[in-house]
């Protein structure tokens, strides 16, 4: 699909004829043009409206619910946009966060290893629906699941029963910040444990599903993960703020705002700026800015990542939990409810020191918000919801 832009008027011709009718432009000039004033009046009010009305969700953010920045961005579908910022960048010295800086985005990953799949199974590499044995026999056997019978959609869509090796993970990140993690080890962490239900029975989000999906890229490619994801969406689409994190790279590049955690709910933050997300893998390791993902959703429902019966196969949902209420789950891409009506398609991230939310309505508005903390209660969690439903509804 594609999104209008704003049309331009074509006054040209009807300068050739002003001389012919002059008498009647300018009293057409004097009937409408105070007309045209109000209405762009109204349309620059409109705009005020909605930007304050961000920022006030992202100061409330900072304010009630203890999160030491917030930073948005809000494209609309003639690709003009408005950032926005509230809280410090560093706690220690109250320096200001930076318009568009760089943040961990955690599972928005997961769209950007859907998308690469589904680029291989539009150039008939990948089968959606043949067994994870296919393509990387023997790899998954035991009471965790069995890979004849798991198929890829499945592990895109949350639906394989493959237990999530995350819930065995230390919940400190203090435990595991420095800890470099091979994708295999990260597999070998869920398959210890039981599935969750039989293949197609029940849906459960997993992030394992994600890494077992990326090792078939790379074994179908014959290429590392990171490289696909850049060669085939980072430099297809043009964005520059976004990148996969090399082996040993602890840090955020770039401009960026410093993300904290505490070790308990209510305790002291503390900086977790630097750490190895090796840990979320095809799961959950970019890194990005506000501005690239909405670039990044914006080209992908546009159809310039994908071509369209791949498109439509990402955008076929399934009822979900764990999840707000109304939200369903397609293949790496989940399609909100929004309150002003209609639906957005996005996805949202989760890794210590940073949160993200984003997604794009069908009319091709874009917003991303963030955070530099993990919410630590459910009424947090909701408002940075309630913040990227703000910016998606306000004015057109």
């Amino acid at each position: 699909m594609s999104y209008p832009l704003s049309k331009r008027s074509t006054i040209r011709r009807a300068r050739r004829r002003v001389l012919a009718a002059s008498a009647l432009a300018a009293i057409t000039a004097l009937s409408v043009a105070p007309a045209a004033w109000a209405a762009d009046a109204s349309r620059t009010a409109h705009a005020a409206r909605s930007a304050d009305a961000v920022q006030k969700r992202l100061d409330d953010l900072v304010r009630h619910d203890g999160f030491p920045a917030a930073l948005a961005a809000v494209r609309e579908p003639d690709g003009r946009t408005r950032d926005y910022t509230a809280g410090v960048a560093d706690l220690d010295t109250k320096a200001k966060v930076p318009v568009d800086g760089r943040v961990r985005i955690g599972s928005n990953t997961k769209i950007f290893t859907a998308v690469v799949v589904l680029q291989l199974a539009g150039e008939g590499k990948v089968d959606l629906d043949a067994p994870v044995e296919k393509y990387l026999p023997g790899l998954i056997r035991g009471r965790a699941g069995d890979g004849r019978k798991i198929t890829t959609r499945q592990l895109l869509q949350h639906t394989s029963g493959l237990p999530n090796y995350t819930r065995y993970m230390s919940p400190s990140i203090f435990d595991r910040q420095h800890v470099y993690q091979e994708p295999r080890e990260l597999l070998d962490l869920a398959l210890a444990h039981k599935a969750s239900f039989p293949p197609g029975k029940g849906w459960e989000y997993s992030n394992t599903g994600y890494v077992v999906a990326g090792l078939i890229v790379q074994k179908v490619t014959g290429r590392p993960l990171p490289e696909e994801i850049t060669n085939r969406i980072i430099k297809r689409v043009g964005l520059r703020d976004t990148y996969w994190p090399g082996v040993g790279d602890e840090a955020v590049q770039g401009p960026h705002a410093k993300g904290y955690e505490a070790e308990k709910p209510g305790g002291p933050l503390r900086e977790v700026t630097n750490l190895d997300p090796s840990w979320g893998w095809a799961a959950g390791q970019l890194i990005a800015t506000p501005r690239d993902m909405n670039r990044f959703l914006v080209a992908l429902l546009d159809g310039r990542l994908l071509e369209p019966g791949q498109l439509a196969q990402m955008r076929d949902t399934v009822k979900t939990k764990d999840f707000p209420a109304g939200w369903e789950y397609g293949l790496g891409l989940v399609k909100i409810p929004l309150s002003c009506g209609g639906t957005a398609w996005g996805h949202g991230g989760d890794i210590d020191g940073y949160e993200t939310r984003d997604a794009v309505t069908e009319d091709g508005r874009a917003a991303t918000v963030a955070v530099t903390s993990l919410p630590t209660t459910e009424a947090a969690a909701d408002h940075v919801v309630t913040a990227l439903d703000t910016a998606l509804c306000g004015p057109r």
